[in-house]
């Protein structure tokens, strides 16, 4: 090894700061490859088991589980909510979009909740002609939390189905959520939203949600769905608990606290909905962020929620070990850089990272042109996820209190 690339002589270094700096770099190491790789394959060979089961169980008894699709009779009556703040350029497709709904409208109601916009969203708002759909217009910005909450107050109905303005359900989406409630078990249920974006950043970010919705099919078919996405999901309005100004992530916060009550989280990639993907990482880091102050404020009251086994892995491998990546991969860069004089393992391994950054940095500099590099702009994309959360965890413990939602391009 050159000697340019040695640091202090490794016999110079007392033999406790030695072994701590193997132990943190093979510990990150270990838990960084379990985050990515380790974890989506065991998930893969638990499932895999699972479906065989499943199969077999169909063979002996020929009896579906799976949930039949309701006829307009049985169909239960529901109360959609989108909220809203500065939607003007989404907002007249959202209301088309829920008049073309496949749901009975005498079982369908539907209010849309403005959190103080400051745009034309309440004159559109106010033009709207349709019996069904409500209007709460609340005067000054309360933040998302407080929004749902004042829109739940007004529904009518027993089984409660959250919306973005941003978003566009299939016409069948609700039917095919609701069908899950008429086992009285089950309290959530999650729908499937897929991104659209024409340009690089908006594929690149496709393909990493492709990823994360990989993973909640299979976590859902072992029944260790967590979480939502606040695009589309349903819920029991008696499960439904006020939200805390301090609670940023409904779609998790809200699951999360349903399983107290001993309900069931379901997720149904059959009812899907569409949403076109951030149109900057600068907008997709902003979410992170919040997402980030959120999960850290809700960690305390949620770790103590009761999950089965499952669902426990899922949430140490899947929410747990991804809120921390940032230090893991912080602490693996630091350790590597004492240990360089070990070997030529560590020295290759200092270089893969390198390359990983400097592929991320090429991708931040081509981030606004026409010709993007999508491996770096992959790189730049998930460095600047771990990034976020970073900041996000800067902010919690900083007490930031950011109640109010910004919407992103």
């Amino acid at each position: 090894m050159p000697s340019s690339w040695r640091g202090p002589s490794w016999r110079a270094w007392p033999e406790r700061r030695r072994v701590l700096a193997h132990a943190i770099f093979w510990g990150c190491l270990a838990l960084v490859s379990y985050t990515y790789i380790l974890y989506p394959c065991l998930l893969f060979v638990i499932y895999a088991f699972a479906q065989a089961r499943t199969d077999l169980r169909f063979l002996t008894t020929r009896r579906d589980r799976r949930r039949r699709a309701l006829g307009d009779a049985e169909l239960p009556p529901v109360t959609l909510i989108v909220p809203a703040y500065n939607e003007e350029a989404c907002l007249q497709d959202k209301v088309a979009n829920v008049a073309d709904l496949d749901y009975p409208r005498d079982r369908l109601q539907v209010i849309f909740v403005s959190d103080g916009s400051t745009d034309r969203t309440n004159d559109i708002l106010a033009a709207i002609d349709d019996p069904a759909i409500e209007t709460l217009l609340l005067p000054a910005r309360a933040g998302k939390a407080t929004a749902l909450n004042r829109a739940v107050e007004r529904a009518r109905h027993g089984i409660l189905v959250f919306s973005d303005a941003a978003t566009m359900f299939r016409p069948d989406a609700i039917r095919q959520l609701v069908r899950h409630f008429a086992d009285g078990r089950v309290g959530v249920v999650c729908g499937a939203l897929g991104l659209r974006g024409g340009d690089e950043f908006s594929r690149t970010e496709g393909i990493y949600w492709r990823y994360e919705m990989s993973l909640r099919l299979m976590e859902a078919r072992l029944g260790a769905t967590l979480t939502a996405s606040g695009a589309i999901y349903a819920l029991r309005r008696a499960c439904y608990r006020p939200l805390t100004p301090d609670d940023l992530i409904d779609d998790f916060v809200v699951p999360m606290r349903a399983r107290t009550l001993g309900v069931q989280v379901v997720f149904d990639p059959e009812a899907q909905a569409i949403e076109f993907a951030a149109e900057s990482v600068r907008d997709e880091f902003t979410r992170r962020v919040r997402i980030a102050t959120g999960s850290f404020r809700a960690l305390r009251e949620l770790v103590r929620v009761p999950l089965a086994p499952l669902a426990s892995l899922a949430f140490f491998s899947h929410k747990l070990l991804r809120w921390v990546l940032p230090f893991l991969l912080l602490g693996l860069f630091a350790a590597n850089l004492a240990l360089l004089d070990g070997g030529r393992f560590y020295v290759a391994m200092l270089a893969a990272q390198c390359a990983f950054y400097l592929w991320a940095g090429v991708g931040f500099l081509f981030r606004e042109r026409v010709r993007r590099v999508p491996l770096a702009l992959l790189c730049y994309f998930l460095v600047a996820i771990n990034v976020a959360f970073l900041v996000g965890f800067l902010r919690f413990l900083g007490g930031r209190k950011d109640t109010a939602w910004q919407r992103v391009s």
